[in-house]
């Protein structure tokens, strides 16, 4: 598997989209003039048609947050309800008499 960097800055990004936009040259030269893989420019500049609106045949950055926001929030929601089924059944337990629980 290829190694992971850390992303880079925003700022950065859409410089990089600019000149692709302004410059008048391919995603590739840029690319390279740029020391990034062509691949990762393209996908900077899909996104910024995404988030502009040049493009509709994907998430905004907007709407990805908000995905990754809810997905978590759901994540957490679903943990703390199987806590709280356990927790009930674990009172309900201790509620009954001596002799019901040895009924069960």
């Amino acid at each position: 598997m290829g190694k992971t960097r850390p992303a880079y800055p925003r700022a950065y990004r859409e410089e990089a989209v600019r000149l692709v936009r302004e410059s008048g040259k391919s995603i590739g030269q840029i690319a390279k003039d740029l020391g990034i893989a062509d691949q990762s420019l393209r996908n900077w500049v899909r996104q910024a048609d995404l988030d502009t609106g040049r493009r509709t045949d994907g998430l905004t950055t907007e709407e990805r947050d908000e995905l990754r926001r809810l997905r978590r929030e759901n994540r957490v929601l679903r943990e703390e309800r199987e806590i709280l089924k356990k927790a009930a059944a674990f009172f309900a337990q201790e509620t009954r008499t001596p002799s019901q629980r040895s009924n069960s």
